[in-house]
């Protein structure tokens, strides 16, 4: 039953400060960067297995530039336009290797407007570009920038991870702490980095540390919540 808590803890929305990188640090560095401007290639692909963070990371991306960049624009394919929605535009497509052939036909008329105008398409997909199922123009320019790949955060480096992020908010996890969370709920870190953000949130209304007997007396009155609700 106490697994049924993490579904109660209410995401943060999407940022470079609540992904927890592991071994792709240099992938949210890269991302920064386009955010800030600061890059000059046209395309930035990454690619990865469904739970790497690939939708978390185009969100934070667009996220980053608002205010920045004169345009921005994230879409599914089917949504995507053909042209740019501004000069030097960034334009963040999800899921890029489902384009049907016309979604495929505007990602490449896409990819040459900004590149004429100075903008960006930031794209993310399963597979790298050489497998990708789309024509080969589309997934020739798709290459033609930086490519990277989403690597898993290993089960080892979880515990380490969900430590160096709550010290990046302010608090500190206790080991025993850490493998209660990782014993009692899914594993995967969007649900993980949720449940700290809400446990962070209770331990302040508490003004109580966060320590194993709080965890769960958290979880003990959360599912009742939950059942009550229906």
């Amino acid at each position: 039953m106490e697994q049924l808590t993490f579904e109660l803890a209410a995401p943060e929305p999407p940022s470079f400060a609540n992904f927890l990188a592991g071994r792709n640090a240099e992938v949210v560095a890269s991302l920064a960067r386009l955010a800030a401007g600061e890059l000059r290639e046209t395309g930035v692909l990454i690619w990865g297995a469904p739970g790497s963070g690939r939708t978390h990371l185009l969100i934070a991306t667009v996220a980053a530039a608002q205010g920045r960049c004169p345009a921005v624009y994230y879409a599914n394919p089917e949504a995507t336009p053909a042209e740019p929605p501004g000069a030097e535009a960034l334009v963040a497509v999800d899921d890029a290797d489902r384009a049907d052939p016309d979604a495929q036909g505007r990602l490449f008329t896409l990819f040459n407007r900004l590149q004429a105008t100075g903008g960006h398409l930031l794209a993310a997909a399963a597979e790298p570009p050489a497998r990708l199922p789309l024509r080969d123009d589309l997934r020739t320019r798709l290459g033609w920038g930086l490519v990277y790949e989403l690597l898993p955060l290993a089960d080892a480096d979880k515990p380490a991870a969900l430590a160096r992020y709550a010290e990046e908010r302010g608090f500190r996890l206790a080991e025993d702490v850490i493998a209660y969370l990782l014993a009692h709920g899914r594993r995967d870190m969007t649900t993980l980095v949720a449940t700290l953000a809400a446990l962070d949130r209770h331990s302040l209304a508490a003004k109580r540390p966060i320590t194993v007997p709080l965890l769960r007396t958290w979880l003990q009155r959360e599912i009742p919540l939950r059942d009550a609700g229906g």
